[in-house]
């Protein structure tokens, strides 16, 4: 059998046990109904412009042009009961003068306010608020999705190890062929998860007519998202398999992948609060464990040129490169030392005798 062929057969492999495993479909399936949640609550709870009763004429242009349903009426006593009866959130009467049940209504009052015209030199083409939600839940779905897989690379290495079922596979199939299965099987995971989610948002966006600016946005942003959420998978996977195989126990976990923890969380948070920063967001966007993250934020905000997401691509795809070799370095020189922890030191001097 070659190399390939045993890589081919430990990744087809871990898809079957994985796609057996209820955690697994438990936490895809709460990452849709929490992402379909957030687009469809939004959509629901938008029940159309505000009803205002109007008996002062000369109030009319001022409430259709802020985009309120106006409803002439022939005096105050009629105005006050369509109010009561809850058919119109708001009243307005001769003064002009505002009329509501319990709160005071800001959209009627905003359209009779008198404000200085305001100009945008640079107005962002999507609500606002979207412009801090849209940043966050890219940086999350990198983040939760890369700690998530990661671990569970991390232990099924140490399993195996534990329970010394590797000394059965690697005396059959090369370690590189154990490895590689396992990083492409759980590569291939996560990337149908995140596209699954990516596919839902811009499905939901486009139905929901959300925000028409906000599609337009989103489209490109997703579109580098995803080779850049693959190859920063890659980066770290092997990483995570070398760092189980440190470990003789379930219980070694938490300390041998300590250091890929920092490497996962730090980036994350960088992102999230210097994303205001733009010298500091383009600097990020180049570093390869923050690039996932910063490079489609800075394409969502519109504020990368057209070749910085390849050059930025390049970068991370070499540093994969290296850390792909450290990685399996690590890994084959570690996986069959199962009586206790292993040193980094000790695993990057020894090599695996079976590769």
């Amino acid at each position: 059998m070659t190399t390939f062929a045993a890589a081919r057969l430990v990744a087809g492999r871990e898809l079957r046990a994985k796609l057996r495993d209820k955690a697994f479909l438990f936490s895809t399936v709460s990452f849709l109904v929490i992402l379909i949640a957030s687009i469809a609550i939004p959509a629901m709870l938008e029940s159309g412009p505000t009803k205002v009763a109007v008996t002062d004429t000369a109030s009319v242009a001022a409430l259709e042009q802020a985009g309120l349903e106006v409803q002439q009426v022939a005096d105050t006593a009629a105005a006050e009961q369509l109010v009561r009866d809850g058919d119109v959130e708001a009243a307005v009467v001769a003064g002009p003068t505002v009329i509501a049940l319990e709160d005071a209504p800001g959209e009627v009052v905003d359209a009779l306010s008198t404000a200085p015209p305001v100009q945008l030199l640079d107005a962002p083409p999507f609500n606002p608020a979207l412009a801090i939600f849209v940043p966050l839940a890219i940086a999350m779905l990198c983040y939760i999705t890369s700690l998530i897989f990661g671990l569970q690379i991390a232990q099924s290495v140490v399993e195996e190890k534990q329970t010394r079922i590797v000394e059965i596979l690697v005396s059959s199939i090369p370690s590189r062929a154990l490895l590689g299965g396992k990083v492409a099987a759980m590569t291939l995971l996560a990337f149908a998860q995140t596209a699954l989610l990516a596919l839902i948002a811009l499905v939901g966006v486009t139905v929901t007519d959300l925000d028409a600016g906000l599609l337009d946005a989103l489209r490109p942003a997703i579109g580098w998202f995803l080779p850049f959420f693959v190859l920063g998978f890659v980066m770290l996977a092997t990483i995570w398999a070398g760092t189980g195989a440190l470990a003789a126990r379930q219980e070694d976990l938490g300390s041998t992948s300590g250091t890929v923890q920092m490497i996962v969380l730090i980036p994350f948070f960088a992102v999230l609060f210097l994303r205001d920063n733009a010298a500091a967001l383009q600097f990020l966007s180049y570093f390869p464990f923050s690039s996932p993250m910063a490079m489609p934020i800075r394409i969502f905000q519109g504020d990368a040129a057209g070749w910085e997401p390849y050059a930025a691509l390049v970068v991370l795809a070499l540093t994969a490169a290296l850390l792909l070799a450290v990685g399996a370095r690590i890994y084959e020189g570690s996986l069959l030392r199962t009586n206790t922890r292993t040193s980094f030191a000790t695993a990057w001097r020894t090599r695996s005798t079976v590769s």
